[in-house]
């Protein structure tokens, strides 16, 4: 049967972050700008990675395909709240918001997963390097970044089928900036419980089973590097603060979303802002800032294009 016969609701409206007029101009030119920033950031890893032979390795190969997933991330939901500020009517069609969850859940899902590929490719590096090569190998790598994309899939289209044939017929405003899948469930004319708890614990399981695997990996490269040398400790922590640091900001906005939820609307805001905006922001930031190969790439690839542009 059709949808619209299915539902009298064809679209929802979006409440987003504040109703002053003031602060939706300056949160327009904020969003803006992180946006911006992302985007560059984020292509300008790939660019690096993919261009500087120096880089050519498992590692760097993983972070090109992270910052790939934080561009999906960033562009599924920024892009359409940015053009809400500057509207009278915040509205999402109903497709529209579909799509939204379904990209907002794979970019999501499949980060999860990567960030253990990374993780584990530190683990090999550091406590079996004279295996890395053979262990990581090109062919290797492949595979997981293909895994880690087929289960973020897997799982988008498991919470799309859970909510794509819910009855909407009455309430159609979503407290929130995008289509938070729990906020959405909200709205279906009918008794969500029993489907909101199935919703959250398929998010939930997800995030748990990546999160206590990230746990394990670097606990045990800790106590390995430990056992192996005085100094283990700074030189593990100084390999892998930046991958920790990424696990940190993304998995507790998704442990409060998903595991843990406050259910008090500012909460849960500040944490959809920073899981789907911040975080695809800081991800490339936090790599850069602390990789000095990274950021001797980069100066590699300014001073070639400042050579061809001289030239032409």
């Amino acid at each position: 049967m059709d949808r619209v016969n299915q539902s009298m609701v064809c679209e929802f409206v979006l409440l987003g972050l504040t109703n002053s007029w003031e602060l939706q101009i300056c949160l327009f030119l904020l969003f803006s700008v992180i946006y911006l920033a992302t985007v560059s950031g984020n292509i300008l890893i790939m660019t690096t990675v993919i261009t500087d032979s120096h880089l050519h390795s498992p590692m760097y190969f993983l972070l090109a395909n992270l910052s790939f997933v934080d561009l999906w991330l960033s562009s599924a939901t920024i892009p359409k709240t940015i053009i809400n500020f500057l509207r009278d009517s915040k509205t999402i069609s109903f497709g529209t918001c579909m799509w939204q969850v379904v990209f907002v859940h794979f970019a999501g899902g499949g980060e999860m997963v990567l960030l253990v590929t990374m993780a584990y490719d530190r683990y090999v590096a550091i406590c079996k390097p004279l295996h890395y090569t053979t262990i990581m190998s090109q062919q290797k790598c492949i595979w997981l970044v293909v895994i880690s994309w087929v289960i973020g899939f897997v799982h988008s289209v498991s919470q799309l089928a859970m909510i794509v044939n819910l009855p909407f017929c009455g309430p159609r405003e979503i407290d929130s900036f995008f289509c938070d899948l729990p906020l959405v469930i909200e709205l279906a004319c009918m008794d969500t419980h029993a489907l909101g708890l199935l919703v959250n614990a398929d998010s939930g399981f997800l995030a748990t089973t990546c999160f206590i695997l990230l746990l394990i990996s670097y606990t045990y490269i800790l106590l390995t590097v430990c056992h192996h040398s005085t100094d283990g400790v700074y030189k593990a922590l100084s390999t892998c603060t930046a991958h920790i640091m990424v696990v940190v900001i993304f998995f507790v906005p998704c442990i409060f979303i998903y595991l843990c939820p406050l259910n008090i609307p500012s909460v849960d805001k500040f944490l959809a802002v920073f899981y789907a905006v911040f975080t695809p922001l800081l991800n490339p930031a936090i790599y850069t800032l602390r990789n000095t190969e990274m950021k001797a790439a980069m100066k590699r690839l300014r001073s070639q294009y400042v050579s061809s542009r001289e030239k032409s």
